[in-house]
């Protein structure tokens, strides 16, 4: 296990291979700053060496000794931050620890007033998804303390932090420090900003300043409510050994665990078909005389990892079958054009080749197979696209096939790397190669068209097809999956809308069981929610060429009226819906939609600025879902809605033809200044409406007060002139 031990200072005396080797520089000293406020320094050194200073701090001098006091060292192991997420329920918290954190040896426990503490291994509560995707995050019911302990090794004091939380915080976002890794690092020099970067690859550098920075004071790392230090830790039920982490597997011991090999290549591919759910991994070097020792290498340490990560047999680690071909196998391999040697294939329960490499079996090809590789979720993503194409195009394939692989496709979740064709020269000859599926995304568009005109007639939801829908229109659904491209809505799309609306309340009725199952892996949010986000976010889209391709305004605007006609409109609809307007108001140059829609919602909702606050509470407590695009705390919410009664009380001073909304306006505008009293452009455009309004002295008034505010906020010379000039305007009768 590996241990998280604090650097004070490192020093890599060796030459830098990043300038010319005749050139020497100036010595010199560049500071940076981590996200966490954490300084590093780098020295360039005479000679052409250099240094990477980790840790500051003081020292004292006593007789001959030198005490030294790192200021990070009264840092926690534990860099705790407490969260308000209105997405988690009360009774919940959820426990997110920083990407690429090393969780082996962490322990997470729970207590509620002066109860006995319950403890679990953090890395049982996270861990990888099927895509080989590490999940590091989990929630957990509500409890007053936390406890987080890094064990360490046997001899070391196990180190025990205890945090009380706040019944309004719903989130801890969690970092754990350890051992900074030794990497070979590289260097440039920008001479005309005097900065120097450094860091092991081009596109992950740091950056080190000659100036040293100001550290940002923004972070708040909550201090533990209490710290110790024990020799012997343990707790009621705790096992004596820890999982392994990946690094250390070749230390596992031996287990009884053994794999079923398959004794030739036929009976390999009968025994993938029969398990269904695992892909067969081929080898065939028969010139080399250690590929038999190669491959018992790769079996046992299959055996050893899944033996020893689960007391009982888990089937979730044992993702392969795998067999060593033959001389009886080269048939075989000469009709599936596989006969290079040495050859590293993988199959699907099909007997489809999906994946092959001409390598032996090093060491980085042997760990692709293991659990923890995203390796899996790659062949994974590639099989279903494979069988997506086939089911696509055999003319024989059923509605209900049919659906079922838009869904598999549309289910496969956030693309990685691995999902990118590249080139030659992007990788290693000896990489695995994918198999490439031919299917026209023309005839894939037809297939989906029918499908949606087909379902139009149903009398209650296809689940499966509402599913691939949302993705679909969200950007994320097999035109994503399959094309990795982007697209808008088109007439397809819209017609999809129009199914989900026409069973708006039973999919709403269906959608939180549907969420809770616990295989499935496409979450429906709010219905009105989902819709709205993707009328905004998935209509319009950026060309080579500057243009830009749109969806039709029209239906955007009428799948936004049928919303409003079934009485289903929530917040965030309403927020789509009013940055819609905007944009039609401004293409169109007339507030006057814009205006009456808005009229409607605060006549709704808000009623009059009396009770405008406790309006907004009744709003915000039911306006966001759990799989909400967007969220707003409270003060984000607030101030929304001050921008938007601001914004279209201004557009009745602008508007002539809306005089009429003169007394109303002057309504909303007081309310934007309920919710932040003293921001000029409120102000002024409160002051306005007065002006129009016939009440003049009251709109000197407040224009005086917008001027005096001013100086509170940021904001061109030209503005401020204007207001300014309003005032003067106002005050001599010239406005």
């Amino acid at each position: 296990m590996r241990n998280y031990v604090l650097l004070w200072l490192v020093f890599l005396l060796v030459s830098t291979s990043s300038f010319a080797q005749q050139e020497t520089l100036k010595s010199k000293s560049y500071y940076s700053v981590d996200n966490l406020g954490r300084r590093m320094k780098f020295n360039l050194l005479d000679n052409n060496k250099f240094e990477l200073v980790l840790s500051y701090g003081d020292y004292e001098v006593t007789n001959d000794s030198l005490l030294f006091k790192n200021k990070d060292g009264d840092k926690s192991v534990f860099e705790v931050q407490y969260i308000k997420n209105a997405k988690i329920k009360q009774d919940k918290i959820k426990v997110s620890f920083e990407e690429y954190s090393s969780l082996y040896g962490i322990y997470i426990g729970a207590q509620n007033g002066t109860d006995s503490i319950h403890y679990q291994k953090v890395s049982d509560l996270t861990g990888y998804d099927g895509n080989g995707d590490f999940n590091e995050s989990f929630e957990m019911n509500r409890t007053q303390y936390l406890y987080f302990v890094n064990e360490g090794f046997d001899y070391e004091p196990k180190q025990i932090f205890k945090y009380e939380i706040p019944n309004a915080i719903t989130e801890l976002k969690v970092k754990v420090n350890y051992v900074l890794p030794n990497i070979a690092i590289k260097g440039y020099l920008d001479r005309k900003r005097n900065e120097l970067s450094i860091g092991a690859a081009d596109d992950n550098m740091t950056v080190f300043h000659s100036e040293e920075p100001i550290v940002d004071s923004g972070k708040s790392i909550i201090p533990p409510l209490e710290r110790k230090q024990v020799l012997s830790w343990t707790y009621p039920g705790k096992e004596d050994t820890d999982v392994a982490s990946p690094e250390e597997n070749d230390d596992l011991p031996k287990t009884d665990f053994k794999l079923n090999i398959a004794a030739s290549l036929p009976k390999a591919l009968q025994q993938t078909k029969a398990d269904g759910n695992k892909f067969l991994v081929v080898y065939a070097d028969p010139k080399n005389t250690e590929a038999k020792a190669e491959f018992d290498a790769l079996i046992e340490k299959q055996e050893r990892y899944i033996g020893y990560i689960s007391n009982t047999y888990d089937p979730q680690y044992d993702l392969y079958n795998f067999c060593l071909a033959s001389k009886e196998d080269e048939s075989w391999l000469k009709k599936n054009k596989m006969t290079d040697s040495p050859m590293l294939m993988v199959l699907d329960a099909n007997g489809t080749i999906l994946a092959w490499a001409n390598s032996n079996l090093s060491p980085d090809k042997i760990d692709k197979f293991m659990y923890y590789d995203s390796f899996n979720g790659k062949l994974k993503r590639t099989f279903l696209k494979n069988n997506f194409a086939q089911i696509i195009n055999d003319k024989n394939s059923k509605d209900a096939k049919l659906v079922k692989a838009f869904h598999e496709v549309s289910a496969l979740g956030a693309l990685g790397d691995y999902d990118y064709e590249y080139s030659e020269e992007d990788g290693s000859k000896d990489d695995f190669k994918f198999i490439k599926f031919n299917l026209d995304k023309k005839k894939a568009r037809q297939v989906w068209k029918k499908i949606i005109e087909a379902h139009q007639k149903d009398t209650s939801p296809d689940m499966l097809l509402v599913q691939a829908i949302f993705q679909e229109i969200k950007n994320v659904g097999y035109t994503k999956q399959v094309y990795l491209e982007d697209k808008i809505l088109d007439e397809v799309d819209f017609k999809s809308i129009d199914y989900l609306l026409k069973h708006y309340d039973a999919i709403d009725a269906e959608r939180a069981a549907l969420n809770d199952q616990e295989n499935n892996l496409i979450k429906i949010g709010n219905i009105s929610t989902e819709i709205s986000n993707a009328l905004q976010n998935a209509t319009s889209t950026y060309n080579e060429d500057g243009s830009y391709t749109k969806s039709d305004p029209k239906k955007i605007k009428d799948t936004y009226e049928k919303i409003l006609l079934i009485d289903k409109a929530n917040f965030q609809f309403y927020a789509s819906y009013f940055s819609s307007l905007a944009d039609w108001a401004e293409k169109t140059k007339s507030n006057n939609e814009r205006i009456k829609e808005f009229e409607k919602y605060f006549d709704k909702y808000l009623v009059n600025k009396e009770n405008i606050i406790q309006n907004l509470d009744k709003i915000y407590d039911n306006g966001f879902d759990a799989n909400a695009l967007y969220y707003y705390d409270w003060k984000e919410f607030k101030n929304y809605h001050a921008n938007l009664f601001n914004e279209i009380s201004w557009a009745a001073v602008l508007d002539s033809k809306n005089q009429s909304y003169i007394k109303k306006a002057i309504n909303w505008s007081e309310c934007s200044l309920t919710l932040n009293k003293s921001n000029p452009f409120y102000l002024d455009t409160l002051a306005q409406l007065y002006y129009k309004d016939g009440q003049k002295e009251k709109a000197v008034e407040t224009q005086t007060l917008a001027v005096k505010h001013l100086k509170d906020e940021a904001m061109e010379d030209t503005t401020a002139n204007d207001i300014k000039e309003t005032l003067s305007k106002m005050q001599n009768g010239t406005y």
